[in-house]
């Protein structure tokens, strides 16, 4: 398993629109196999479980380690996961979350914490957060090797640097 990959896809969910299922549709763009299986329902539910996970990235941004943990295991406890070893690569087996989901939600619920569980313990419970640019509020997983990262993407980090410049040059005048 790729659980980078899972939690970035964990912290891409928590930054998607999931007003509609048109919105739950966009951000399973390269998925089309679940696109079909997209609900209201799903929608919902996930709109529920971002609210759940987003105080989870808050208490890492603000280094409170055991909010982390409390929190992941919180939601660990209410969206068991069911992970299982994948061989449709025998030369590379891995973990994927089970495939008797019974809804998109489901799974990428799984998926999120799968991936965010073991980047916490093969990481540090401090490797997400809230970007620093205001008013921007999405979340990230900073995989740097010196743990830098304080924006949600470049497009934010160039916006901060040229308002602390433009700041800095106001200030000298």
């Amino acid at each position: 398993m790729d659980f980078i990959r899972y939690a970035e896809s964990a912290a891409q969910l928590l930054n998607a629109d999931l007003s509609d299922v048109d919105g739950l549709v966009r951000h399973l763009a390269g998925r089309e196999w679940l696109h079909d299986q997209c609900t209201e329902r799903d929608c919902v539910t996930l709109r529920g479980f971002c609210a759940e996970l987003r105080p989870v990235f808050e208490a890492s941004g603000q280094d409170d380690t055991q909010a982390v943990i409390d929190g992941l295991n919180g939601l660990l406890s209410r969206h068991p996961i069911t992970p299982m070893i994948s061989d449709h690569d025998p030369a590379n087996l891995h973990l994927h979350v089970a495939n008797r989901c019974a809804s998109v939600a489901e799974l990428l619920i799984s998926e999120a914490l799968l991936g965010l569980a073991t980047l916490v313990c093969d990481l540090d419970p401090t490797r997400l957060g809230v970007c620093s640019a205001a008013p921007c509020t999405s979340v990230y997983v900073d995989t740097s090797p010196n743990q830098s990262r304080r924006y949600c993407s470049d497009r934010c980090s160039s916006r901060a640097n040229v308002a602390a410049y433009r700041a800095r040059q106001r200030a000298g005048t």
